[in-house]
């Protein structure tokens, strides 16, 4: 029979484990880095999950994620050898930023954020948002299922007649039939224009799918600049993605001074799953952060241009 010290001690030690993992859901890196990151290197796209009960999610969200605090993001960009961070909210938190700053005051000077508002947001808060490191907005045309252009076109230029007296610039997630609906206005934009994941494009579909030339001439004007982000996203053939080397190719090809590279941890899956309510928890993608910045070197084989990709066009456009 077990002495009470015994189960005690067993208890405490299961309440420990239940609770290390609680709180370790996030990917770590498993592949170390096979290349020499250069300084200052930047992450253009990471989110921050804190702990619901301060930082409560949005009614109308459409999925609800696992927690992702700024100890395990630290712990990330230890291992990808990443100093710089762009932290976006995520649409669960409607147009409520704090769990976005409460990651960018934990990494201080080395963050800055992506911010997501609405009409009734005031210019006094987004004077405050700037002080603490804000430096663009985020409209999301995706997960909440807006693809209509009759809606598109108006709140992109809403927004971008907003930030253009602030020197912000304007993120989109959104599809490459969007980026086709919205190309005239965004090549009169005053303001960067930049898109998330790939610009939203499905690798199996091929270069010559719709919009993606789209995308890739906005590029090369200087009008827009991409994330190659979340490859996953795009591209079913896990572990590696090789089918999206020619498209990050394309776009690095198109003009090297338009693309910023990010993680999109901690891989949250918005994705609409059968018979998963919007208040279930929708687990993270457990994704290997190292193997996907592994990929870096063969979609921009010059080091050059990988300091552009990291360093260079993330300073200019968040103001490092």
């Amino acid at each position: 029979m077990l002495s009470r010290r015994s189960v005690l001690l067993a208890s405490l030690a299961a309440g420990v484990a239940m609770t290390s993992k609680a709180h370790a859901r996030a990917a770590q890196p498993s592949t170390p880095i096979s290349f020499d990151v250069p300084a200052h290197a930047c992450d253009c796209h990471t989110h921050i999950h804190g702990d619901v009960e301060k930082f409560p999610f949005f009614a109308g969200r459409v999925y609800t994620p696992e927690p992702a605090s700024p100890e395990e993001m630290a712990a990330l960009h230890k291992a990808l050898h990443i100093e710089r961070v762009v932290i976006v909210t995520p649409s669960v938190y409607g147009t409520d930023n704090s769990s976005t700053l409460f990651g960018m005051k934990a990494r201080g000077a080395t963050a800055r954020g992506v911010a997501v508002i609405d009409d009734k947001t005031p210019e006094s808060a987004l004077d405050t948002m700037h002080q603490d490191g804000f430096r663009g907005i985020r409209l999301n045309l995706a997960t909440g299922g807006v693809n209509d252009p009759n809606v598109g076109r108006p709140r992109f230029t809403a927004a971008v007649e907003r930030m253009k007296a602030r020197g912000w610039h304007v993120q989109l997630y959104t599809t490459l039939a969007m980026i086709s609906a919205i190309k005239d206005l965004v090549e009169t934009a005053p303001v960067p224009v930049v898109f998330d994941h790939f610009g939203g494009l499905h690798a199996s579909l091929g270069l010559e799918q719709p919009g993606f030339s789209d995308l890739v001439a906005l590029v090369k004007s200087g009008k827009a600049y991409v994330k190659i982000s979340g490859a996953y996203r795009s591209s079913k053939l896990a572990p590696d993605y090789q089918d999206m080397v020619p498209y990050a190719r394309a776009l690095i090809a198109a003009n090297a001074d338009r693309i910023v590279w990010g993680t999109d941890w901690p891989h949250p899956d918005s994705s609409r799953v059968e018979g998963r309510k919007p208040t279930d928890i929708a687990p993270l993608y457990q994704i290997d952060d190292g193997r996907l910045l592994n990929q870096l070197p063969v979609w921009a084989p010059d080091a050059e241009v990988r300091k552009k990709i990291l360093v260079d066009n993330p300073a200019r456009l968040y103001g490092f």
